[in-house]
């Protein structure tokens, strides 16, 4: 997980920050990125793309990214954001806002997929399936996760109605269900719902 840092390392590279994001298909809410540089000299053990790992070890992890970074950020672009862009350029613009918050200038960023958000930071290397494949990234990957999953938990509390609670505004059955009884509310992406609206 630390062979793209460790080779960059070798180049020179000293502050080498790992972006990933969270939250691009969901119905609902905004689309987080986090940006992380790690300490190379203290590893922390189980880094993965937070998709392959369990809530509980999500939240486990999560302090100690936090505690043991050399810095880290996250930022969003909410859901009139994503409207009017599109999820494309909100991501990107997302991931650009958590590079430019770090307290660290990096001078190298890894980004997962294959868009450039071109931060203007640094140059990037785009990894595809980066988040299980560079300890940097799958650090952002789990930030990102941990810190939008927490935010529906809280339109949760001020939509009940929904269970965003249960589906953290995913697509799922009971999210559609929710929908067609009481329609939309501010939190859900209009642009999202349009074939919900054909098919009702």
């Amino acid at each position: 997980m630390y062979s793209y840092e460790r080779e960059l390392e070798q180049k020179g590279y000293a502050a080498i920050c790992g972006v990933d994001e969270a939250g691009c298909g969901p119905l609902a809410g905004p689309v987080y990125a986090a940006a992380v540089i790690l300490d190379p000299n203290d590893r922390i053990d189980g880094l993965n793309d937070s998709k392959k790992l369990s809530e509980k070890q999500r939240d486990a992890l999560y302090p100690q990214i936090t505690a043991r970074a050399c810095t880290w950020a996250v930022a969003f672009a909410d859901e009139n954001e994503i409207d009017r862009l599109n999820i494309l350029q909100a991501r990107l613009l997302a991931m650009r806002r958590a590079v430019a918050a770090l307290s660290v200038k990096p001078n190298y960023v890894l980004v997962d997929g294959n868009r450039d958000p071109a931060p203007e930071e640094a140059p990037t290397l785009l990894i595809v399936g980066g988040d299980g494949k560079s300890a940097s990234i799958a650090a952002a990957s789990i930030l990102a996760k941990v810190t939008r999953d927490r935010y529906m938990l809280e339109m949760d509390k001020a939509y009940p109605q929904y269970g965003f609670a249960k589906h953290k505004g995913y697509p799922t059955k009971l999210h559609y269900e929710k929908l067609r009884e009481f329609g939309p509310c501010p939190a859900h992406r209009q642009s999202f719902l349009k074939k919900f609206y054909e098919t009702r």
